[in-house]
Protein backbone atom coordinates (compact mmCIF):
# COMPACT_ATOMS: atom_id res chain seq x y z
CA UNK A 1 0.00 0.00 0.00
CA UNK A 2 2.71 2.38 1.21
CA UNK A 3 4.45 1.48 -2.27
CA UNK A 4 2.00 2.53 -4.45
CA UNK A 5 1.23 5.81 -2.83
CA UNK A 6 5.35 6.74 -3.66
CA UNK A 7 4.28 5.54 -7.37
CA UNK A 8 2.02 8.20 -7.82
CA UNK A 9 3.89 10.95 -6.40
CA UNK A 10 6.52 10.58 -8.80
CA UNK A 11 4.71 9.88 -11.79
CA UNK A 12 2.19 12.74 -11.01
CA UNK A 13 5.83 14.72 -10.62
CA UNK A 14 6.76 13.46 -14.05
CA UNK A 15 3.87 14.37 -15.58
CA UNK A 16 4.03 18.01 -14.08
CA UNK A 17 7.45 18.31 -15.12
CA UNK A 18 6.46 17.78 -19.12
CA UNK A 19 5.59 21.39 -19.47
CA UNK A 20 9.55 22.25 -18.91
CA UNK A 21 10.46 19.52 -20.84
CA UNK A 22 10.71 21.05 -24.56
CA UNK A 23 10.00 24.68 -24.52
CA UNK A 24 11.04 23.92 -28.43
CA UNK A 25 8.03 21.80 -28.60
CA UNK A 26 6.00 24.23 -27.06
CA UNK A 27 7.10 26.94 -28.97
CA UNK A 28 5.86 24.77 -32.03
CA UNK A 29 2.50 24.05 -30.66
CA UNK A 30 2.53 28.06 -30.69
CA UNK A 31 3.11 28.87 -33.69
CA UNK A 32 1.06 26.14 -35.19
CA UNK A 33 -1.80 27.94 -33.32
CA UNK A 34 -0.88 31.67 -34.17
CA UNK A 35 -0.57 30.06 -37.86
CA UNK A 36 -4.20 28.64 -37.71
CA UNK A 37 -5.88 31.74 -35.89
CA UNK A 38 -4.01 33.98 -38.82
CA UNK A 39 -5.48 31.69 -41.87
CA UNK A 40 -9.00 31.94 -40.10
CA UNK A 41 -8.56 35.93 -40.05
CA UNK A 42 -7.61 35.84 -43.68
CA UNK A 43 -10.56 33.79 -44.77
CA UNK A 44 -12.65 35.89 -43.17
CA UNK A 45 -11.02 39.35 -44.26
CA UNK A 46 -11.17 38.28 -47.86
CA UNK A 47 -14.72 37.25 -47.00
CA UNK A 48 -15.55 40.33 -45.38
CA UNK A 49 -13.85 43.26 -47.77
CA UNK A 50 -15.15 41.30 -51.25
CA UNK A 51 -18.61 41.68 -49.61
CA UNK A 52 -18.24 45.24 -48.92
CA UNK A 53 -16.01 46.48 -51.92
CA UNK A 54 -17.58 44.44 -54.76
CA UNK A 55 -21.10 45.71 -54.83
CA UNK A 56 -21.37 44.42 -58.50
CA UNK A 57 -20.06 40.98 -59.59
CA UNK A 58 -17.51 40.47 -62.37
CA UNK A 59 -14.64 38.79 -63.41
CA UNK A 60 -12.16 41.98 -62.50
CA UNK A 61 -12.20 44.50 -59.76
CA UNK A 62 -12.79 48.35 -60.88
CA UNK A 63 -10.06 51.19 -59.49
CA UNK A 64 -12.46 52.22 -57.28
CA UNK A 65 -13.44 48.39 -55.79
CA UNK A 66 -9.78 47.84 -55.87
CA UNK A 67 -8.95 50.65 -53.54
CA UNK A 68 -11.39 49.68 -51.38
CA UNK A 69 -10.42 46.35 -50.99
CA UNK A 70 -6.83 47.65 -50.07
CA UNK A 71 -7.97 50.09 -47.69
CA UNK A 72 -10.17 47.39 -46.07
CA UNK A 73 -7.35 44.86 -45.89
CA UNK A 74 -4.93 47.27 -44.25
CA UNK A 75 -7.87 48.40 -42.00
CA UNK A 76 -7.61 44.33 -41.17
CA UNK A 77 -4.49 43.91 -40.57
CA UNK A 78 -4.23 46.48 -38.20
CA UNK A 79 -6.95 45.21 -36.47
CA UNK A 80 -5.61 42.37 -36.08
CA UNK A 81 -2.15 43.34 -34.71
CA UNK A 82 -3.66 45.21 -32.30
CA UNK A 83 -5.45 42.29 -30.93
CA UNK A 84 -2.55 39.75 -31.11
CA UNK A 85 -0.35 42.39 -29.12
Amino acid sequence: MHGSAGMDSSSSSSVAGLGSVDPQLQHFIKVENQKQCFQQLVHQMRELCWEKCMDKPGPKMDSRAEACFVNCVEHFIDTSQFILN
